[in-house]
């Protein structure tokens, strides 16, 4: 099984996380592994066999001290905590747990997957942050409820997603992360300013943008109060060992996880 495991400083040794990638699972044909081997694809709403996703589940499921809540992601900024889920689904795009052995999970092939530590060891959470989760707010919310939850200082990891030369969006993108920033801010017109750098015009492409979904992430998460941020830079399309949506349109599913020992 192909993992990464997140590259970050000060979280402490009861926190466990990884993120998959597409290799080491029993998927074929467009959910393989790229190269004619089995795949991960741990998306149970994607188009492949049942008993194939089910298969990876299981496969994943050793190396976790408990199967993952898996949410049914809606593009939204809802948050929930795990823990309290009690076999119930949640139409929601990010959770936290303070319990041991709870664990929290995010299905991506393309969208931003971002892990959260609590550097005392209390809260961990997940999101997923596709370009209207981040516009939502999706990152913010879930750092207000880890903070709820007891959290302290907050460090975050960007897994793999669609890099900044192959996410093209139009002018619609760009103008709703613009209307977002609160007028009333006092560096509004900063924000605004980060904002705009983070989308590049495509030449001779009236409309068309080349955004930076790690920038605006960073930019979110320096808004919430979270000063240490970790991981970033993988590019989903372009790297053949992840899942890409915007590459394959049939495609599976990759996870980020994390829980507390």
């Amino acid at each position: 099984m192909q993992l990464i495991i997140p590259n970050w400083t000060g979280v402490p040794g009861n926190i466990g996380a990884f993120a998959t990638l597409r290799g080491g699972g029993v998927s074929q044909g467009a959910y393989d592994d790229g190269n004619g081997g089995g795949g991960l694809n741990l998306g149970a709403h994607v188009g492949d066999a049942a008993q194939a996703v089910a298969q990876n589940r299981a496969l994943l499921d050793v190396l976790l001290p408990a199967s993952p809540l898996w949410l049914t992601q809606v593009h939204g900024h809802d948050v929930v905590d795990a823990g309290a889920a009690d076999g119930a689904v949640f139409e929601a795009d990010a959770a936290i747990s303070t319990r041991p052995g709870v664990v929290c999970a995010i299905q991506t092939a393309d969208c931003l997957p971002v892990l959260f530590a609590d550097v005392n060891g209390r809260v961990v959470g997940a999101a997923h942050a596709g370009w209207r989760g981040l516009q939502g707010g999706v990152l913010q919310n879930t750092v207000a409820r880890m903070r709820a939850a007891g959290a302290g200082t907050i460090v975050a990891w960007l897994g793999a997603a669609i890099g900044p030369d192959s996410f093209e969006v139009g002018a619609d993108v760009l103008q709703a992360f613009v209307d977002a920033v609160q007028p009333g801010d006092a560096d509004a017109a900063s924000r605004t300013a980060q904002i705009q750098a983070c989308f590049v015009a495509i030449a001779q492409r009236p409309g068309k943008y080349l955004a930076d979904i790690y920038q605006l992430a960073r930019i979110a998460l320096k808004q919430a109060g979270v000063a240490q941020v970790y991981g970033g830079g993988l590019c989903t399309v372009s790297d053949r060992n992840c899942y890409s949506y915007r590459r394959d349109r049939v495609t599976g599913r990759m996870a980020s996880l994390i829980w507390l020992k």
